[in-house]
């Protein structure tokens, strides 16, 4: 059935949708080349900010957070940097909630003020992003500093 329609009414009669896509559509042919000797003009690029370097911790420290009620729930950090994470969680929190982590990296016990973001479902649980708020200068160096001796020392010594 399908053979007779092609045949009857060719293939850009019979999937018509197609036919007014086609002139928009980037081929190698139609994308435009910026020739190699022409440099973009540097005021125009965005300015990017130094990201801060992520550990990922895929649940091998626990955490507890304090939640504004004084209630407590427990977590599994997934992955860290100093301006927040990702926490496994088995029932999410709401955002924009502010809490308080408490977890121990090395031989520093971290506790910190943060803000609930917007969960992802997980297969088992629920990651929950935040971000620390109002974080000290002291406490983020004490916080980085225990994250590259973490990396450290599961990398092992450098030969």
């Amino acid at each position: 059935m399908f053979q007779e329609m092609f045949q009857r009414f060719g293939p850009l009669t019979f999937f018509g949708n197609l036919d007014t896509l086609a002139p928009k559509c980037h081929t190698l042919r139609t994308m435009s080349h910026m020739p190699e000797s022409i440099a973009p003009d540097s005021s125009l690029r965005p300015i990017v900010q130094d990201r801060p370097f992520r550990v990922k911790l895929r649940g091998s420290v626990l955490t507890l957070i304090r939640l504004p009620n004084q209630r407590q729930i427990r977590g599994k950090l997934h992955q860290l940097s100093v301006s927040g994470g990702l926490v496994h969680l088995e029932k999410p929190l709401d955002e924009k909630l502010k809490v308080e982590f408490i977890f121990h990296l090395g031989t520093n016990t971290i506790r910190e003020q943060a803000e609930i973001m917007f969960p992802m479902w997980a297969t088992q649980g629920w990651l929950q992003p935040f971000r620390f708020v109002g974080l000290p200068e002291a406490s983020r160096n004490v916080l980085e500093t225990s994250l590259q001796s973490f990396v450290q020392s599961v990398q092992g010594p450098v030969s």
